[in-house]
């Protein structure tokens, strides 16, 4: 029996544009609309969009709502003290996994909003209700099924959109991670490319007019093809590739995101992580001869054995990158085989990420 994939409010423009649809995380999503290497390239020089309104919405309301997700969030929002500011955290299991990554924006104290993972929602959602129900958290929890979501990024974005949204110029000066409110329409300075840009959470009956708006000013189409070269060049984890819930934050690279300053401040999973610290580190990989680097694949080391959790032709670099984690002692710069086909590969271990505002950054 085959599967009905959920579509996107922008499906049929998709089609129109001569996306290739493929099945990501239970919806149909284009891969690319011709070129993704020029849909790369597009982001990394000039600007392009993308299509996340697969990525859901989840509101956080209620008087309690600060306090439930300083306990549901590995990171702290009490760092959010100003409306419209936003921060990236992991969501944790009791063992101290990854049930997903995500955004929380703060918009008043009793009022907030989480941008999960497509594939997670279901499960985060459910995961929240727990939570808040075990605790008897005075909040609601209610998912967005009619916010779509418009990702435009690239060094011209800010450019474009404020050519065709002009009351909307005060983003080009927000900071990172800031968000501004124009009354359902939320414009934030956030995403997954490493470039500039912002992501606009906006009723699904409004989307399409902008997604046409931003064509007719030479905005180019983008895929998941581009949308994964991209990140990871940047150097930013994929939910269900280089981290699930096995993971730890510290095993991906995610240290930074984990608040554990304020010793009063329980959160689920924090026992776990800080008592029992599992082995493992997320570094970089850029390979010295040909070949490319996939998923799965093993990494020798001199301090063990290590697996590649993502792996591309760089666009960028003309080099094959990936994601690998690695065995304690494994330091940038040191010499390492990748296993590609039965044949040992040298490459090079390095810092992420490996491009930065579509600069390569020195290793």
């Amino acid at each position: 029996m085959s599967t009905v994939l959920q579509k996107t409010p922008l499906y049929d423009a998709h089609v129109a544009a001569g996306a290739r649809l493929v099945d990501f995380g239970g919806w149909d999503m284009p891969l690319h609309y011709g070129s993704q290497i020029e849909e790369h390239h597009a982001v990394r020089q000039d600007k392009g969009m993308f299509d996340v309104s697969h990525m859901r919405s989840v509101d956080i309301t209620g008087p309690q709502s600060r306090d439930f997700l300083r306990y549901l969030l590995a990171n702290d929002v009490n760092k959010l003290k100003q409306p419209g500011r936003a921060l990236y955290s992991c969501m944790l299991n009791p063992q101290g996994g990854i049930i997903d990554d995500l955004i929380a924006y703060y918009f008043a104290d009793d009022s907030w909003r989480l941008v999960v993972n497509a594939a997670c929602a279901e499960g985060d959602i459910q995961w929240m209700h727990r939570v808040a129900a075990a605790k008897s958290f005075d909040v609601a929890i209610q998912a967005r099924g009619d916010l779509g979501m418009l990702a435009i990024q690239g060094p011209q974005a800010l450019a474009c959109l404020n050519e065709i949204r002009p009351g909307w110029s005060d983003i080009a000066q927000a900071k990172p991670f800031s968000a501004l409110v124009f009354g359902q329409t939320v414009v934030a300075r956030t995403g997954y490319t490493g470039e500039d840009g912002v992501e606009v959470m906006l009723p699904a009956d409004e989307i399409v007019t902008l997604w046409q708006d931003l064509l007719a000013v030479g905005v180019k189409p983008c895929g998941l093809g581009a949308r994964d070269t991209l990140r990871l060049e940047a150097g930013m984890n994929l939910y269900g590739q280089d981290m699930d819930a096995l993971t730890t934050p510290a095993q991906a690279g995610l240290s930074w995101t984990v608040a554990t300053a304020d010793a009063d401040r329980d959160f689920v999973g924090r026992a776990a992580i800080t008592e029992f610290a599992a082995p493992g580190q997320m570094l970089g990989l850029k390979l010295l001869d040909r070949g490319v680097m996939r998923a799965h694949m093993v990494v020798q080391t001199t301090r063990g054995e290590g697996e590649v959790t993502s792996g591309t032709m760089s666009p960028t670099l003309g080099v094959s990158i990936g994601m690998a984690r690695l065995p304690e002692g494994v330091l940038p710069n040191d010499d390492v085989q990748i296993v590609i086909r039965g044949k040992s590969v040298p490459a090079k271990v390095c810092p992420l990420p490996f491009v930065r505002h579509g600069k390569a950054v020195a290793h």
